[in-house]
């Protein structure tokens, strides 16, 4: 299921917390509550770790992983990266990138098989990419944004990109991740979809301002909580023709 957080009065939550199969990075300097959230949906499944990275809180959009392996940026410190591979399990590897865009979270958005990268990223960062992450690379945008970690996010079973995405795009997207895409908003109608959501293959945490129906998507495209990709559909479509009967 599809639950609602907030750091700090934000609602972008995604920028303070970063999401896997394997783990869970959240920034230190939040409240007991905002942790609390997802340690009650995760704790006893993947370790939830408090740290910051390079010195800042915005790690969701300094780094980037799935389950076998976390990127962080060259300004990460030697404290930081010791503490956070002291948390993680043995199986998942991390790496510190020397990369021009260092905010790695906006620039690749991957799930455990697929990465999908900003078009000028260099060749190097794209082979460790390929190598930590044991992942296919491509290069692509979203609604011909480059920053294709902010614009969307995808797990093993789903995604939700840019509401402008097109529909040629939407299906080419979907054909090179192998997961069904829809294109979507959250936190009130934010196109920001990397910033107010974080998902892996068994929950998703939204912001705080995020609409019921914003998260019946969520739940519907990320196959959360029993549902099956067309039942709300479905039941909103039943709903509104019993309504006008």
């Amino acid at each position: 299921m599809a639950v609602r957080a907030q750091y700090e009065h934000s609602s972008d939550i995604g920028v303070f917390a970063k999401l896997t199969n394997a783990y869970c990075l959240v920034s230190i300097g939040g409240s007991e509550n905002f942790y609390s959230v997802f340690e009650s949906e995760l704790a006893d499944v993947i370790p939830v770790v408090h740290t910051s990275i390079s010195d800042s809180r915005i790690i969701g959009r300094l780094t980037a992983g799935n389950r076998n392996g976390l990127l962080c940026p060259s300004g990460t410190t030697d404290q930081e990266l010791q503490h956070v591979r002291n948390c993680l399990p043995d199986s998942v590897v991390i790496r510190r990138i020397d990369e021009r865009l260092s905010a790695l979270g906006n620039v690749v958005a991957c799930n455990d098989y697929v990465a999908l990268v900003h078009p000028d990223i260099d060749r190097e960062t794209e082979e460790i990419i390929a190598d930590t992450l044991k992942v296919e690379v491509f290069r692509q945008t979203v609604a011909d944004n480059a920053l294709v970690g902010s614009y969307c996010a995808f797990t093993n079973q789903g995604g939700i990109v840019h509401p402008q995405t097109k529909v040629e795009s939407l299906d080419e997207l979907s054909s090179l991740i192998q997961v069904p895409l829809v294109a979507g908003t959250v936190n009130r109608g934010s196109d920001v979809i990397g910033a107010g959501l974080l998902v892996n293959d068994w929950c998703a945490f939204c912001g705080l301002d995020t609409t019921s129906t914003e998260i019946s998507v969520v739940e519907n495209i990320f196959k959360l909580g029993g549902h099956q990709p067309s039942a709300i559909a479905t039941s909103m479509h039943k709903s509104l023709v019993d309504s006008m009967t």
